[in-house]
C-alpha cells in the first residue's frame, strides 16, 4: 500500500456532561496513544481555555536532535584531516551547521500550529499529528476511541495554506 503524507487534525470539544472527562483529558490520552502511531513525524496539543488563551502543553518531533549529532560526528570525521584541533572545529562546525538547518524545520513546523491555532475555539482542545499514513484506519480508530472529530489535510495543501499565512504577514 502507498504511504501519503498528512496533517491529521484531530478536534476535542468539551463535554455536556460534568461527569465525562474533559477535553483536555482526552486530547492527552489520544496524544500518548499517537507517539506509537507508524509513521508519525510529528505530534502536538493545541489547546484553548474558556478564556481564549491558547496553550501548547505538549510537542513531539521524531527524531529531534539527530541531525544536530549526526552533523557533529561528521564534522568531526571530516577535521581528522587537520588533526586534534580539526576534528575539534569540524566536530563544533558540523554541529553548528546541522543544528541551524534542524532549528529552521522546528520554526516551520511552529509557523504550521500558528496558523492552526485559529481552529482551535475556546474551551476545546486539538490533537496535530503530522504522519506518513500508509492506512488510515489506526489514526480513525484513534479518534473514535477518544471522541475526537478528525479531519486530514495532505501535505502539500498545509504547506500551501502556511506559505499564504507567512506571505500575507509579511505584506501587513
Amino acid at each position: 500500500m502507498t504511504e501519503t503524507h498528512q496533517i491529521l487534525l484531530i478536534t476535542f470539544t468539551s463535554p455536556t456532561s460534568p461527569t465525562s472527562t474533559t477535553s483536555s483529558e482526552r486530547v492527552r490520552a489520544a496524544y500518548e496513544e499517537a507517539l506509537e502511531l507508524p509513521g508519525l513525524r510529528q505530534a502536538a496539543i493545541l489547546e484553548r481555555s474558556a478564556e481564549g488563551i491558547l496553550d501548547i502543553p505538549e510537542n513531539h518531533v521524531r527524531g529531534a536532535g539527530v541531525p544536530t549529532v549526526g552533523g557533529g560526528v561528521v564534522g568531526g570525521l571530516v577535521g581528522l584531516l587537520g588533526g586534534p584541533i580539526g576534528v575539534l572545529i569540524g566536530s563544533a562546525a558540523g554541529a553548528a551547521l546541522a543544528n541551524a538547518r534542524e532549528n529552521h524545520q522546528l520554526a516551520e513546523g511552529g509557523a504550521g500550529l500558528i496558523v492552526l491555532s485559529s481552529r482551535v475555539e475556546n474551551g476545546t482542545s486539538m490533537l496535530v499529528l503530522d504522519l506518513h499514513e500508509s492506512s488510515p484506519e489506526a489514526a480513525d480508530a484513534l479518534a473514535a476511541a477518544h471522541g475526537g472529530t478528525l479531519e486530514r489535510l495532505s501535505a502539500e495543501e498545509f504547506t500551501a495554506q502556511v506559505e499564504a499565512a507567512e506571505k500575507a504577514a509579511e505584506e501587513s
